[in-house]
């Protein structure tokens, strides 16, 4: 097997993520260097995401039938056995024969007691289908049959109820749709990319959403990727022609590029960042968006930014969350994150939100948005911010599209859900600065 064999180019990027890495930028990486055509391309796509999303329902056919715990089992010795399950489990076109065959294939270099072990366990799958989930507990049930951890399955359980985890869950395990930002005219870009051969359509939320069917592509001075979710943060944001803009936790800078179209050449934004190669990627994403050199970036926190850079009409804070409700495009996360995490994210979200107010001007907007489920990174911390900077207020008529109408709840408060909307788990607050 070659450069142009996907599942050998899916195990490889499989053990990226192992090492550390992120999976769409590992898969990016990989499918570059290959040569596999765009069928090939799109079944490595899915072995990749399904593997990774499926993981632990695969894990526990794995150790049910191997007797051992998984940590005994070398990685990449587990990374074929996963591959050949998820095969065998969720994709119907992939027949079990070529599943176990191609799956002892990629261990073949590690010996015949290696092979061995592979092909007994694939064969025992194939004559029984998977190990059906424990009945009881309830978390751990769901935990198994849905692939997520019993920490995470019951933290949504206590505050989304039961019925709706399970459906918040199976929802996880689905590809998300590719979605991009018109650059100018959507109906334009729409054309553009129907002329291409592509199926594609207007999105649901935002005037500037389309929807491709398919695998990512490049479009140059048509539309640049980006979230409906990310595109409704900008929208509640409203940033206006000729006003100036701080956007507190910009990288990778889609939506500071969204923020500096809008405001156009007369407005003035600033974007701060202190991630290594922030700038980098910021740069990249400014360009695409043809809004390079509107932006002045600053490679640091919030919280070190310049006097002399004053106060803000309006401030973003998308703030450095747990990403638990981007599962769809980034599944390994499920399995990095814990909940000690989420108190440490809260932390640091309080203080970010509280240095970035101080930048807002009297009569200013101060919008704080994450892309988590999570009411420990969402509720908490907008009620311990209000508590403690009196001069704020939520505004409850934020929600000022039809989009935004349709994501925001009774507060004032934007709440998307990938089982409700179809789109990432995203929320926000936009409050106004009334004193001092």
């Amino acid at each position: 097997m070659t450069g142009s064999d996907p599942r050998r180019i899916a195990a490889e990027t499989l053990l990226d993520v192992e090492e550390g890495r992120y999976s769409d930028e590992a898969l990016a990486r990989r499918l570059e260097l290959s040569r596999l055509s765009e069928v090939d391309r799109a079944l490595t796509t899915q072995l990749v995401y399904g593997t990774l999303a499926r993981r632990r329902t695969l894990d526990y056919s794995i150790e049910t039938w191997a007797k051992r715990p998984l940590d005994q089992i070398d990685t990449k010795v587990l990374i074929a056995l996963r591959l050949g399950l998820f095969q065998m489990g969720f994709l119907d076109r992939v027949p079990d024969h070529a599943a176990v065959a191609t799956s002892v294939d990629l261990v073949a270099r590690q010996g015949a007691g290696v092979k061995g072990f592979v092909n007994a366990l694939l064969r025992r799958a194939q004559r029984e289908g998977l190990v059906g989930p424990p009945a009881a507990p309830e978390v751990a049930r769901l935990g198994v049959l849905h692939s997520h951890p019993d920490w995470l399955v019951r933290m949504w359980m206590d505050e989304l109820g039961e019925e709706e985890t399970e459906a918040l869950l199976a929802e996880n395990n689905t590809a998300a749709p590719t979605c991009y930002r018109a650059l100018g005219s959507r109906e334009n870009a729409l054309r553009a990319m129907h002329e291409r051969g592509l199926e594609a359509h207007a999105g649901r939320y935002t005037a500037s959403s389309i929807i491709v069917a398919g695998p990512a592509h490049r479009f140059e001075h048509i539309a640049v990727a980006q979230g409906e979710a990310s595109q409704l943060i900008v929208d509640m944001l409203d940033p206006t022609r000729g006003t100036s803009v701080l956007d507190a936790c910009a990288a990778p800078g889609g939506k500071t590029a969204a923020i500096a179209a809008r405001v156009g050449a007369s407005g003035r934004v600033v974007a701060c960042d202190p991630a290594p190669h922030a700038a980098d990627r910021m740069r990249a994403s400014l360009e695409n968006a043809g809004v390079g050199g509107r932006v002045r970036f600053r490679p640091c926190a919030v919280e070190a930014l310049e006097p002399q850079e004053g106060s803000f009409d309006a401030v973003l804070v998308d703030a450095p969350c747990s990403g638990l409700g981007t599962l769809r495009q980034h599944p390994e996360i499920r399995w990095r994150r814990t909940s000690r995490d989420l108190d440490d994210l809260a932390a640091r979200q309080r203080t970010i939100l509280g240095a970035a107010a101080a930048r807002v001007r009297v009569g200013g907007i101060l919008v704080y948005s994450t892309c988590t489920i999570s009411r420990i990174e969402n509720d908490d911390v907008i009620e311990a911010f209000l508590a403690s900077h009196a001069g704020f207020r939520i505004d409850r008529d934020a929600a000022a599209t039809p989009g935004l109408q349709a994501c925001c709840d009774a507060g004032g408060m934007l709440r998307t859900f990938p089982h409700r909307d179809g789109i990432d788990g995203f929320f926000a607050v936009r409050m106004t600065r009334e004193v001092a």
